[in-house]
C-alpha cells in the first residue's frame, strides 16, 4: 500500500499490533473494529475515552518514547506528516512499516479513511464512515453571498491563527466561511494591529490546542468591537478521522447562531 507522502508500504498480513501517533487516527481505527488490534496511543488520544484508557501511551505526538514503542513490537505505525516529528518517524521507519497520511482538505481526509480502511482489511467500513462524512457536507446549504468572514485562533501568547494550506481552512471553507488570514501560511502569529484590520464578522476560538474560554472573549472584543466572538469545537474543525462524521450537523448549527446575529 501507498501512503499519502508516496512511500510503500509492505505487509506479509493483516496488522495485529498497531500503534497510532494522531489522535484523530486513533479515534478511527477504534471506530473500523480494531480495538483488539490497537497496542500503543499518544497521551493526547481521548477518543474514544472508555476505550483508549486500556491502551499503553507512547508519550505524546512529537516526543514518542523510541525504546517503549520497540517494546510493544507493533507490525504497523500510523502517523502523520504535521502532527508528528520527522526525526522521530525516520527513526520508527527504520524497524517498523509506518503510514503516514497527510491532509489539507476534507477530500484528503475522506482519502486518508479509504486508504487506512483497505490497509487493515476493514474497506467497507471505511468506505461507509467517508461516504456518510462526504453526503453530510454535501448537503450543507451554502451561506450568502457575500459569506461571513471569520478568523479561528488556536493560541494564546502570542495569537496564532489557522490560516491558508491548513486543513482548518479548508474546513471553515466547507463550513460556509471566508477566511480573513487565508492570504498568510499555515499557523500565523497575529497581532492586535492586524486582527483590527482584518475585521472579520467572527472570531472563532477553538476548544485546542489551546483551550479558550469565555473569559478570553473580553481581550479580542476590544480589538475588534464589532466582531462576534464565538467557542467552537476545535475537534470538528480539526480532526480529520470518523470525528467528521459529526461536523457537518455542528456546522449547520453554528450557521443558525451566525444567523441571528445577522438578523439582530
Amino acid at each position: 500500500m501507498e501512503d499519502q507522502l508516496g512511500n510503500i508500504i509492505t505487509l506479509a498480513q493483516p496488522p495485529r499490533r498497531i500503534i497510532s501517533l494522531v489522535p484523530s487516527q486513533t479515534e478511527l481505527l477504534f471506530d473500523l473494529g480494531l480495538q483488539r488490534e490497537i497496542v500503543g496511543i499518544t497521551k493526547f488520544c481521548i477518543h474514544p475515552a472508555d476505550k483508549v484508557k486500556l491502551v499503553t501511551q507512547i508519550g505524546g505526538t512529537k516526543n514518542f518514547d523510541l525504546n517503549l514503542i520497540k517494546s510493544l513490537k507493533p507490525d504497523l505505525i500510523i502517523g502523520n506528516k504535521e502532527e508528528n516529528y520527522e526525526q522521530g518517524i525516520k527513526a520508527l521507519q527504520n524497524d517498523f512499516p509506518v503510514w503516514m497520511s497527510d491532509i489539507f482538505t476534507l477530500e484528503d481526509a475522506l482519502d486518508m479513511i479509504r486508504k487506512v480502511g483497505q490497509l487493515l482489511n476493514r474497506a467497507p467500513e471505511a468506505d461507509t464512515i467517508a461516504t456518510n462524512i462526504s453526503n453530510s457536507f454535501s448537503q450543507l446549504p451554502t451561506l450568502g453571498p457575500p459569506q461571513p468572514t471569520a478568523a479561528y485562533f488556536i493560541w494564546r501568547k502570542p495569537f496564532m491563527a489557522a490560516a491558508k494550506d491548513t486543513f482548518i481552512d479548508n474546513i471553515l471553507q466547507k463550513a460556509g466561511f471566508t477566511n480573513v488570514f487565508n492570504h498568510l501560511s499555515r499557523y500565523p502569529e497575529i497581532n492586535p494591529t492586524q486582527l483590527h484590520s482584518a475585521n472579520p464578522d467572527f472570531i472563532f476560538l477553538s476548544s485546542e490546542p489551546y483551550p479558550f474560554t469565555q473569559k478570553h472573549i473580553a481581550e479580542l472584543q476590544e480589538i475588534c468591537p464589532f466582531s462576534k466572538i464565538l467557542l467552537v469545537d476545535g475537534e470538528l474543525f480539526s480532526w480529520y478521522g470518523s470525528r467528521l462524521v459529526k461536523s457537518a450537523a455542528y456546522f449547520l448549527e453554528l450557521r443558525q447562531r451566525v444567523s441571528k446575529f445577522f438578523i439582530s
